[in-house]
C-alpha cells in the first residue's frame, strides 16, 4: 500500500467525523431531533433549519441513514483533501507546476472551508475566482507538452470565460446588482466550467503526471454538476414552513454530498507532487466478431418505435407526462432539464442504434459493457414512466416541448395548461425493443470469465440498482383537501356555531388561494384537488421564482413580481421580499404617525376663556375611516340624514355626528363647561353651535372603523339638553402628512335646538 505524508492523520479526522455523524444518527432517532445531525452534515449555515424552521424537518429514519451515506462520502473527501502527496521524494517539474500545485491547494482550501459553519464571505470569493484564472493559465501552460494546441486553446478560451463569469457573479452578488442588464442568453455561460473540466480532464488522461483515479474524480465532478451543484461542498438549503417533503430535502443532500471538484483539486495537486510510477497501457481487448444478422436485428430494434412515432410527427421517447419529467425538474437545474429534455429527443429519433453501432464495430468490452448497460437503463425508464402517473394538475407549462404536441386543442388556455394528453406509442414499446438490443448483445459478446473483474460486476449491478431506486415515484394517493367552509375563516366559525377550530397552516391557505382567483400567473385548482398537489405545484413555481431566470419566466409568461405575493406563504424567496416591502412600509407608516404627532404637538393649545368642568387634549392625532365622528344613544327609531348642511356637525335626539376630512390626521380638544363659555371665532375656519338632547348623558363620539373614540361630552354625566360648539380649521405643514385638521368641540347644558353659524370661511389655500 501506497503511504501518503499525513496519511494516518488524515483518516483520523475522516473517522472522528463520520464516527459524531454516527453518534448524531443515533440521538436523531432516541430523541427525536434530526436537526444537530442535519446541521452537521447538509446545512452546516442553517439556511434551512434555523429558528422557526427546526420542525420543518422531520427525523425520518431513512433521512438518518441517508445523511449517514452523505458524511460516509465526505469523510472519503477530508481523507483524500488531508493526506497530501506520497511520501518519498518528491516530484520536480519546474516552477510552473509549483505554482500549479500552489493554485489547486487554494482552490480545495475554499471549498473544505465550507465544511466550518462560517459565514459567507463574497469577497474572499473573488480571490477564489482570481485563483481559479491563475489555475486556468498554469493548466494551459504544464499541459504543453503532451497536448495538441487547438485544444489547449479551447481548454485556455473555455476557463478564462468561466473564470471571468464566476467572478463577475460573485461581484454582482456582493454590491446588491443580480446582472438583470445581461442579455437572457447569458445564461448558457454556465456550461463553460464542464467544458472546461472536460477538456483537461483529457489532457490529464494522456499526461502520466496525473494518475487515472484523479481523472476518475474529475468525471463525477462533471456528474454531479447537472446536479445544480457547482462543486465543492454545497450546504445551503431550502426553507419551507410546515413539513420538508423528500423531495426538497434531496436536492440539499445531493449538494452535500458533491465533494469531488474538492477531491479533484487535491488529488491533482498531490499527483503533481509525487512521482507516479508509469502505468501500463494495455490494448483493450476485443470480443470477436459475431455472424451479422444478430448484431444488425439489434441495431434496427430501436429504430422501429422511432420510426413509428416519427411517422406521427412525435420524435420524443417519452414526453413531458411523466413522473421521471417531474423529478428532473425538482431534483436538477435548468442543465439537467435541458439534458433529460436532449436525452429524450435522442433516444425519441433512435439515436441508441447509432450507440450499439459503434459498440458492434469497436467491440472493446469496456465499450459493449457501457452500452448494455445505458439500454438496460433507458429500457427501466421506459417501465417506470408507463407504470407511474404524473399529476396532471401541477403541469403549467411546458419548457422546450413543443405546444401542439401535449397541449389538447394545441394552445394554452388563459395562460394555463388544461389537459396534458400524451402523444406517440407507448413507451413500453421502447422498453421492449431497448431490451431486447442489450440481451443480443449480452448473448453474442459476453465477456469469457477471466474477463470479468467481480468488484467491475459488482459495481455496475449496484450502479444500476441505486440509479433505478432513486427514480422518483408518483405518489398518487390522494391526500385531504381543504376547501369549501374550511377555507373562509367566517364560514368556519359560524359552520361549527362557536366551536374553537383550529387555524389554517400556511399550507392550507396556500391551497386555499390557489383554490380561488389566483392571478400573478399561478393555476386555479379545483376543490377536489388535495393539498399536495397544490403544494407540490407551489413547490415547483417556488423554485422558478427563487431561479429568477429570465428566459425560463418567459417561457412560463409570468412575471417574478407577479408571483411573489402569491407564493409567499410557503416560498423562502417570495416571503423575503414581502417581509422586505412589509418592513419598509412599517418603516413610512411610523415615520408619518411621528410626523402627524409632531404636527398635533406643534397645534396652539386652546385657553379657555372661562373655567371648564372638564377639558381633554387627545395626544395621539386621530383618523376617521369616512370622516364622521358619531354618537348613537337609541333616541330616534330610524336612523335620520347625518349630512350637515353647515359641513360641520348635526344633531337629532340620542344622534350627534361631526363631519371632517378622512384624508387627513385630526388634532381634538374637547371641553365641557358648566355654563355657556364665549364664543371664539379667531383662528377657526368653520364655528357651528347645535342643540342636542342627550337621552343617557354618554355623549361619547367615535368611529368604530377607524377605533377613534373622544372623552364623554356629558357634565358629570348628566342626562338632558345641550348644546355643541364645534370649530375646526386646517393646519398647514410643510412634513411628510402635508397638513391636518384643528378639532375643538365644547359642551354645556342649554335649551334650544336652533343652529347658529358663528363662522364659516373657505380655509386659505
Amino acid at each position: 500500500m501506497r503511504l501518503h505524508r499525513f496519511g494516518r492523520l488524515a483518516a483520523g479526522f475522516a473517522l472522528l467525523y463520520l464516527a459524531a455523524v454516527v453518534v448524531l444518527a443515533v440521538l436523531s432517532q432516541v430523541t427525536g431531533d434530526i436537526i444537530p445531525l442535519w446541521r452537521v452534515v447538509a446545512d452546516r449555515r442553517g439556511h434551512m433549519s434555523g429558528g422557526f424552521m427546526d420542525d420543518a424537518i422531520q427525523p425520518w429514519p431513512m433521512l438518518a441513514v441517508a445523511l449517514v451515506l452523505v458524511a460516509m462520502v465526505q469523510a472519503w473527501a477530508l481523507r483524500e483533501v488531508l493526506r497530501g502527496r506520497l511520501r518519498g521524494e518528491p516530484a520536480r517539474y519546474g516552477g510552473q507546476v509549483r505554482l500549479l500545485r500552489i493554485a489547486l491547494y487554494v482552490m480545495a482550501g475554499y471549498d473544505l472551508a465550507l465544511f466550518l459553519p462560517i459565514p459567507y464571505l463574497w469577497w474572499l470569493w473573488v480571490i477564489n475566482d482570481v485563483v481559479l484564472l491563475v489555475a486556468v493559465w498554469l493548466l494551459f501552460r504544464v499541459l504543453r507538452g503532451g497536448t495538441r494546441p487547438w485544444p489547449r486553446v479551447f481548454m485556455l478560451a473555455t476557463g478564462t470565460l468561466s473564470g471571468m463569469y464566476g467572478l463577475l457573479h460573485t461581484i454582482a452578488y456582493g454590491l446588491g446588482d443580480y446582472l438583470s442588464w445581461l442579455p437572457d442568453w447569458t445564461w448558457a455561460l454556465t456550461a463553460l466550467w464542464p467544458l472546461w473540466m472536460a477538456s483537461v480532464l483529457v489532457a490529464q488522461a494522456r499526461d502520466p503526471r496525473w494518475s487515472r483515479r484523479t481523472v476518475r474524480v474529475g468525471v463525477f465532478a462533471v456528474v454531479m454538476w447537472f446536479f445544480g451543484s457547482g462543486g465543492g461542498i454545497s450546504i445551503g438549503g431550502f426553507s419551507y414552513y410546515g413539513s420538508v417533503p423528500w423531495e426538497l430535502l434531496l436536492s440539499t443532500i445531493l449538494g452535500a454530498s458533491s465533494v469531488f471538484t474538492l477531491v479533484w483539486s487535491a488529488r491533482s495537486a498531490h499527483d503533481l507532487g509525487s512521482l507516479q510510477p508509469p502505468e501500463p497501457r494495455t490494448v483493450p481487448a476485443r470480443a470477436p466478431a459475431r455472424w451479422w444478422p444478430l448484431p444488425l436485428l439489434a441495431i434496427v430494434l430501436p429504430l422501429i418505435p422511432a420510426a413509428v412515432n416519427l411517422a406521427q410527427g412525435v420524435p420524443f421517447w417519452l414526453g413531458p407526462k411523466t413522473v421521471l419529467w417531474e423529478g428532473v425538474g425538482q431534483v436538477g437545474g435548468s442543465w439537467l432539464t435541458l439534458t433529460w429534455y436532449l436525452l429524450d429527443l435522442l433516444v425519441g429519433v433512435g439515436a441508441p442504434a447509432l450507440l450499439i453501432l459503434i459498440a458492434v464495430l469497436r467491440r472493446t468490452h469496456r465499450l459493449l459493457r457501457a452500452t448494455m448497460l445505458s439500454l438496460f437503463l433507458l429500457s427501466g425508464a421506459g417501465l417506470t414512466t408507463a407504470f407511474t402517473q404524473a399529476s396532471p394538475e401541477v403541469f403549467d407549462n411546458l419548457p422546450f416541448y413543443p405546444d401542439s404536441l401535449y397541449i389538447k386543442g394545441g394552445a394554452l388556455v388563459e395562460g394555463v395548461i388544461s389537459e396534458l394528453v400524451s402523444a406517440g406509442i407507448s413507451p413500453l414499446w421502447y422498453a421492449l425493443a431497448l431490451t431486447a438490443s442489450g440481451l443480443i448483445l449480452l448473448f453474442l459478446y459476453a465477456a469469457p470469465p477471466a474477463h470479468r473483474v467481480r468488484h467491475h460486476v459488482l459495481l455496475a449491478g449496484l450502479a444500476s440498482a441505486v440509479l433505478l431506486c432513486l427514480l422518483p415515484a408518483a405518489d398518487t394517493a390522494r391526500g385531504p383537501a381543504t376547501a369549501g367552509p374550511e377555507c373562509t375563516t367566517a364560514e368556519r366559525w359560524m359552520a361549527r356555531m362557536g366551536e374553537r377550530v383550529p387555524e389554517l397552516t400556511a399550507e392550507q391557505t396556500f391551497a386555499c388561494s390557489l383554490r380561488q382567483d389566483t392571478g400573478g400567473g399561478l393555476s386555479r385548482f379545483a376543490d377536489t384537488t388535495p393539498d399536495q398537489v397544490i403544494l407540490a405545484y407551489g413547490r415547483r413555481m417556488c423554485a422558478v421564482h427563487a431561479r429568477n431566470d429570465a428566459q425560463e419566466l418567459s417561457r412560463l409568461k409570468v412575471s417574478r413580481d407577479a408571483l411573489t405575493y402569491p407564493l409567499a406563504q410557503i416560498c423562502p424567496s417570495a416571503a423575503a421580499i414581502v417581509k422586505a416591502a412589509q418592513v419598509k412600509q412599517d418603516q413610512e407608516f411610523a415615520a408619518w404617525e411621528a410626523d402627524a404627532q409632531a404636527m398635533c404637538d406643534a397645534t396652539p393649545r386652546h385657553r379657555p376663556r372661562i373655567k371648564p368642568a372638564k377639558a381633554v387634549r387627545i395626544k395621539e392625532p386621530q383618523m376617521t375611516d369616512y370622516g364622521v365622528l358619531q354618537t348613537y344613544e337609541g333616541g330616534e327609531e330610524m336612523e335620520p340624514d347625518l349630512d350637515p348642511a353647515n359641513g360641520l356637525i348635526s344633531s337629532h335626539r340620542g344622534i350627534l355626528a361631526v363631519m371632517t376630512h378622512s384624508d387627513y390626521d385630526l388634532c381634538i380638544t374637547v371641553e365641557t363647561y358648566p355654563r355657556r363659555p364665549p364664543v371664539e371665532t379667531k383662528g377657526w375656519d368653520t364655528v357651528v353651535e347645535v342643540g342636542y338632547d342627550s337621552p343617557t348623558g354618554n355623549i361619547v363620539l367615535n368611529d368604530s372603523l377607524s377605533g377613534t373614540e373622544l372623552p364623554n361630552l356629558a357634565l358629570d354625566g348628566r342626562a338632558g339638553h345641550y348644546r355643541i360648539r364645534a370649530h375646526h380649521a386646517w393646519f398647514p405643514w410643510k412634513g411628510e402628512v402635508g397638513g391636518g385638521q384643528r378639532l375643538l368641540i365644547m359642551a354645556y347644558p342649554g335649551k334650544g335646538d336652533k343652529e347658529i353659524v358663528h363662522r364659516k370661511r373657505k380655509p386659505a389655500s
